[in-house]
């Protein structure tokens, strides 16, 4: 069974997943990354910087590198991915099934147009209905989602809200299949409570004071303002909050920041420093505000760690992973007043937030690459079977 698989560019979240299916038997993988072999060093704007993962993206299984003719190669507009060569290319391998992610590029969507009734066309993609307004622009959007999606013949669904979006866009339960998104749990796991000591350390953070954390980009859309304006507000001594990552929102934030204490900032720290540094904190905090969270892999992460998570429902996998006096809680997005609230409760019930960490561990044990591999394996196998 040979599965050709069109990707934009390595990502540190799925290529253990095209490893995994490359080790399955009797199943052959190709990864064909459209955005070209430029993309091996991309400049990520929401980080202002160029990132190379400390983490092997292209081990263990055969990929290939599309030429991108493009005059704005990205991600970020649809003819950002012109790749003349792929079908092309595709054909060449002979494949007998693709999985597409995403369809938001012009060689993308131009595939399943291609292939739709002459090979199976699965899809992945995790857009919710979290962020859609109402009104015609909205109803004119459903209505060309709807004509997109009857292009594939099967999607594989990350969680409810994605479940949620595939549906109202015409597909029915029986062309969709639960493939969690998920991260390396193991890795983050790992005990590192040598390094995440000397981090609480260096910060000046005593033993029994409380670290909340916020990792990610400092951007509009991941809203850190808002939780760096809640701590503020709870001026409450031992407790201490980390911003770790880089943006457009750096100098905001670290001017509102001079006005309080015990606020600390660290750049962008690559794969292999982050699982330490979850573990360094008590409670982490993903306040986004959208539009285009659709789903936040840090709290994947955090809870990996061993940690509860503290966030807005804006997040896609707020409504899955997050359960409020279990895993932690979650506030009204651009609400400070709640924010607020709920991170004071937080952070004053120290022996809770240690249940809740262990409680998140538990949660997230099955949100993993191996129930993923699975999923696509087991539709793979209704290839043969019909």
């Amino acid at each position: 069974m040979r599965l050709a698989i069109i990707t934009t560019h390595p990502i540190q979240y799925y290529a253990p997943v095209f490893k995994l299916l490359n080790e399955q038997p009797g199943v052959s993988i190709r990864v064909f990354y459209t955005w070209g072999e430029k993309a091996k060093d991309k400049f990520d704007p929401g980080f202002g910087k160029n990132i190379n993962w400390d983490v092997p993206l292209l081990q263990g299984y055969d990929y290939e590198w599309v030429k991108n003719t493009s005059a704005d190669p990205g991600t970020h507009h649809f003819s950002g991915v012109v790749n003349p060569e792929l079908i092309d290319c595709i054909n060449l391998w002979q494949p007998n099934a693709l999985l597409v992610f995403g369809w938001a590029f012009q060689s993308h969507f131009k595939v399943m147009r291609y292939y739709k009734n002459k090979l199976p066309v699965y899809f992945r993609g995790d857009s919710t209905l979290l962020d859609v307004p109402n009104g015609i622009k909205s109803f004119l959007r459903s209505v060309l989602l709807r004509w997109v999606y009857r292009h594939i013949d099967y999607a594989f669904y990350v969680g409810t809200n994605n479940k949620a979006y595939f549906k109202k866009h015409g597909l029915a339960d029986e062309h969709l299949t639960f493939a969690p998104h998920a991260v390396d749990n193991n890795r983050f796991a790992a005990k590192n409570n040598d390094e995440a000591l000397k981090l609480r350390q260096s910060l000046g953070i005593a033993d029994g004071d409380v670290l909340v954390l916020f990792a990610g980009k400092f951007e509009e859309k991941k809203s850190p303002m808002i939780l760096l304006n809640a701590f503020l507000t709870l001026s409450e001594p031992g407790i201490h909050l980390l911003f770790v990552g880089d943006g457009i929102l750096e100098t905001p934030l670290k001017t509102q920041a001079s006005a309080g204490k015990n606020i600390h900032f660290m750049s962008f720290q690559n794969q292999l420093a982050m699982p330490a540094i979850y573990q360094a904190c008590d409670l982490f905090c993903l306040p986004s505000k959208g539009p285009g969270e659709t789903w936040g892999l840090a709290v994947n992460e955090a809870m990996a760690a061993g940690r509860p998570v503290l966030v807005s429902n804006k997040v896609g996998c707020a409504v899955d992973l997050v359960i409020p006096g279990f895993t932690g809680d979650v506030f009204d997005s651009e609400n400070l007043s709640d924010i607020t609230k709920k991170l004071r409760v937080l952070i004053n019930d120290r022996p809770q937030l240690k249940t809740l960490g262990i409680n998140a561990k538990k949660q997230i044990a099955c949100w993993n690459f191996d129930v993923q591999v699975a999923a696509i394996i087991n539709r793979l196998k209704t290839i043969n079977a019909n």
